[in-house]
């Protein structure tokens, strides 16, 4: 399995304090038959993405895990105006394996009409946006024809791991597995933090798109898919999407 949305490098935001603690991550991935990951740091008010540290990192823990994984990077990329100045320079620092897919991740407080056409000038730019786990963002939740529109007009869509063997709760398990039965969603990553809360293991969310989906469709979300973005190709399954968009729900965000 491929995994594109991880945070194993240490000491860069909420995830690992220590290389002991990213080395012990890629041990638990190469246990659980994951051969590709992608370190993708947090850009964000909190935590400063610093490309030429993050390769540092990435060089030493690759040097000391050996071949039986193979570590690229990325970055989770928040969407505010300093990011999309610097994405606007350095677009492939921020990109999937330095390639063209770019994690997306939205806040929990406002997602404003605006975002429409940022996204359409991000894919202008010749940058393909990997909406992050929409089924643990309350808003995307309260408005998913907001994904089923972007989707729609060429953007991607991952979920989390955790979230299809209900770790982030029934609603976020029951909409994961809803828009994948839809067609919106491309690719499952774990979203590694830790060893503990947020492993980085992809098996037992695999076999529950298996049980749900078949695999053939198990196959597309962990490795095909996940493959194609990590060497900057074309996805191999990209499901129709309707045309038709539902009516929205009630609104229960302000700033919508």
């Amino acid at each position: 399995m491929v995994d594109l949305h991880c945070h194993i490098l240490p000491g860069l935001d909420d995830g690992p304090a220590t290389m002991e603690e990213s080395m012990a991550m890629a041990e638990s991935a190469i246990a659980d038959g994951i051969t590709h990951v992608v370190a993708t740091p947090h850009s964000n008010s909190q935590y400063h993405f610093d490309f030429t540290h993050v390769r540092e990192l990435r060089d030493e823990l690759q040097g000391k895990i050996g071949e039986k994984l193979k570590i690229a990077t990325g970055c989770d990329f928040h969407l505010n105006p300093e990011n999309l100045g610097s994405l606007r320079k350095d677009a492939p620092h921020y990109c999937i394996n330095q390639r063209d897919f770019l994690l997306l991740e939205f806040n929990e407080f406002s997602i404003p009409p605006s975002m429409d056409q940022t996204l359409h000038q991000i894919q202008l730019a010749g940058v393909r946006p990997v909406i992050t786990h929409p089924e643990r963002n309350g808003i995307l939740r309260s408005r998913p024809e907001r994904l089923k529109k972007w989707v729609r007009q060429g953007c991607f869509a991952q979920v989390t791991g955790g979230a299809l063997t209900g770790g982030f709760g029934a609603g976020s398990q029951q909409d994961a597995l809803r828009w994948i039965g839809e067609g919106l969603i491309h690719f499952v990553a774990s979203d590694a933090h830790n060893t503990r809360t947020r492993p980085l293991r992809l098996q037992p969310a695999y076999n529950v798109v298996v049980d749900q989906f078949g695999e053939e469709k198990a196959r597309a979300l962990f490795q095909d898919n996940p493959l194609a973005a990590f060497e900057g190709r074309q996805l191999p399954h990209v499901p129709e999407v309707e045309d038709e968009l539902p009516l929205p729900r009630r609104k229960r965000f302000l700033f919508l």
